[in-house]
């Protein structure tokens, strides 16, 4: 079992930056993958980063160059800095893991194993 806390949202204004954290618990946080997704209001879940146990990472086109993922093994703790924020980010930001398979690296939300309870990002002026 992992559980999964996200933390770090809030409002920002266009062209700002924001760091999300989330911070796990429960297993062996260094096996898994990461994945960071959001969901906009009346949108499907959409896939923003992956790194994997290997700290390789994967972003989507959509926000490459603009938010890098990273990870803390011995805080049991990954990272999301996003910059260059604009209107179209705003969402509720997850942070999800997992320990074996492709849906970090294809981003697909619900093949992950665990996910946790998102935070909200706004961005707006």
């Amino acid at each position: 079992q992992l559980q999964l806390v996200e933390s770090g949202g809030g409002l920002v204004q266009p062209g700002g930056s924001l760091r999300l954290s989330c911070t796990a618990s429960g297993s062996t946080f260094n096996s898994y993958s990461l994945g960071w997704f959001r969901q906009a209001p009346g949108k499907e879940h959409e896939g923003v980063s992956c790194i994997n146990s290997g700290g390789s990472t994967h972003y989507p086109d959509s926000v490459k160059g603009r938010f890098t993922t990273s990870r803390d093994n011995a805080k049991n703790t990954v990272y999301l800095q996003m910059n260059s924020l604009e209107p179209e980010d705003t969402a509720v930001y997850y942070c999800a893991a997992e320990l074996y398979g492709s849906s970090c690296m294809f981003m697909r939300y619900n093949g992950m194993d665990y996910r946790g309870k998102g935070t909200l990002v706004t961005v707006s002026s």
